[in-house]
């Protein structure tokens, strides 16, 4: 009942959400507003964590009434530097959320206000470890955009219309421990403006029963791990359900990704935030990945999990320095300019742990195009690094409708073999797209692990099987489809087709002689 009573509470929530999302936005596209939202939510955020937590260790100290947003901002400087080096940010109590929001509609001034408050919390960080985590987080919260309304009064009225939504939405008290509703709250608004905004908006997110699987079936067998990787990062959904399956303290030392996207990566670090994952526990960073990998140092990773962007263009052999890279240079070819999946694919093998796990959504050209992919799936399953690969159901990603796979790698392998399982028919129509339903979950991951044959869906093909078929990967080539057509009874049907033939002779015959009576007649 209690499980029943917080799915109807969720609902409610993502509803009245959705609604003020859509009410504010007036004039503003879907896409470009969904900054305002988002940004403002994880404002009122780290006001309410950061007023728990001064509030937490007062209290224990001995002062029992005491509250951080009625202090004044001179009697609160005391606590500055400590609280940055433990939250990583500071913000002032008259620039805390609640306060400003109480004083927005007789504040003529109220971007200004906002403008200067998002600039000392990101300036709270500076020349701090947390400076880059904060740096840039209210870039896209434009206080002073025109697209707010052509007049600052136009715009501080949207701006107190957005604060008072914000602040009205039940998400819960800190104290009580409730803060998961914020990042719950955060990824339905991702996933709704996703949906709504078609490819752009499905670049940047992968549906959360897709994260899912991917990140267990990196964890299959284990309850922990040194440290999770992404290197097309996008909102950074994917790697928070790591914090679902093991749970962040088995995470050891925490979530990196890179983001090429600088719009994207400021949601991915704010994704982090609103799911009380602490600054000193992710480190993203802003770049192409590719070109100019962020995380040299920090790899090997023991679980990567990546939707990397289908078949875009890169330097390939453009550039003279990559084919001596040591991520690439391995499968002496370079993927080609036009498709850089299997680029992405070797870039993660390379940072993977001789003990890890990867789970890569792939275009599902990679499986079977010839040239330069050829050459580089020759090098993977040669040296057995291939360990499965999924065929997905169609229509489950935002902004495409193809029917992608699952490549799983390792380099610690327990056979010489590649496991495929057929999983196109694994799904729930919801909406306007398909879904990964828990059962659907359940029996891929099952598959995967026990890694055995099951009729028409799925089959354990030894390398020099894939070998003999010039490395090609297609599920298709390996698990046979089940016959669903009806089985014919041949003797039956013939036997059927002699009594209709005699019997229309009879007919014939019968109506042969009713024509020669009736010319008697005549």
């Amino acid at each position: 009942m209690a499980t029943t009573t917080k799915e109807s509470q969720r609902a409610e929530l993502h509803k009245t959400i959705w609604r003020i999302a859509n009410d504010l936005r007036g004039s503003v596209d879907g896409w470009d507003f969904k900054s305002y939202v988002l940004g403002m939510l994880f404002y009122r955020f780290i006001s309410e964590n950061l007023t728990a937590y001064v509030n937490t260790g007062e209290r224990k100290a001995g002062s029992a009434d005491f509250d951080y947003r009625s202090l004044s901002d001179s009697d609160a400087e005391f606590g500055r530097q400590e609280t940055v080096s433990e939250k990583g940010f500071y913000i002032l109590p008259s620039e805390l959320f609640v306060n400003v929001q109480h004083k927005a509609q007789q504040d003529e001034n109220l971007n200004e206000t906002l403008h200067t408050v998002f600039r000392n919390i990101e300036g709270s960080a500076v020349g701090t470890d947390s400076e880059d985590d904060l740096k840039g987080l209210f870039h896209d919260l434009d206080v002073n955009s025109p697209k707010l309304g052509q007049t600052v009064a136009k715009r501080n009225e949207k701006l107190v219309k957005l604060l008072d939504a914000i602040g009205d939405l039940p998400l819960g008290n800190f104290d009580d421990n409730t803060i998961d509703l914020f990042g719950d709250a955060y990824e339905y608004l991702m996933q709704m403006y996703a949906s709504s905004a078609g490819k752009s908006g499905g670049e940047y997110y992968t549906p959360q029963e897709v994260s899912e699987l991917l990140a267990r079936i990196t964890v299959v067998g284990k309850t922990e791990v040194n440290k999770v990787y992404d290197p097309a990062v996008g909102s950074g959904s994917l790697l928070l359900k790591f914090a679902k399956v093991l749970g962040k303290e088995n995470v050891r030392q925490g979530f990196y990704g890179q983001e090429i996207n600088l719009t994207t990566y400021n949601l991915a670090r704010i994704n982090m935030f609103l799911h009380d994952v602490n600054y000193e526990k992710f480190n993203l960073a802003h770049g192409d990945t590719l070109t100019d990998p962020a995380h040299w140092g920090d790899e090997p990773f023991e679980a990567i999990v990546s939707n990397p962007p289908y078949s875009i263009k890169w330097d390939g052999d453009a550039n003279p320095l990559l084919i001596n890279d040591p991520r690439f240079a391995p499968a002496g070819v370079l993927a080609p300019k036009s498709k850089a999946d299997l680029a992405f694919t070797m870039h993660i093998l390379s940072w993977l742990a001789v003990n890890g796990t990867a789970a890569i959504v792939e275009f599902p050209g990679v499986l079977y195009r010839g040239g330069a992919e050829a050459k580089i799936r020759k090098y993977l399953v040669d040296n057995n690094y291939v360990d499965a690969v999924i065929q997905l159901p169609p229509d489950l990603f935002f902004g495409t409708t193809i029917a992608t796979c699952i490549i799983v790698l390792k380099k610690s392998k327990v056979d010489n073999s590649v496991l495929f399982i057929d999983a196109s028919a694994e799904f729930n129509r919801g909406g306007s797209k398909n879904k990964l339903a828990e059962a659907n979950q359940a029996k891929i991951l099952d598959t995967f692990t026990t890694r055995v044959d099951t009729a028409h869906f799925a089959k354990l093909v030894p390398n020099a099987n894939l070998a003999e078929n010039s490395y090609n990967m297609a599920v298709s080539s390996y698990v046979e489809q089940e016959d669903t057509r009806e089985v014919v009874d041949i003797t039956e049907l013939n036997a059927e087709i002699a009594r209709i033939v005699a019997r229309q002779a009879e007919l014939r015959t019968a109506i042969d002689e009713i024509v020669a009576d009736l010319e008697g007649t005549v």
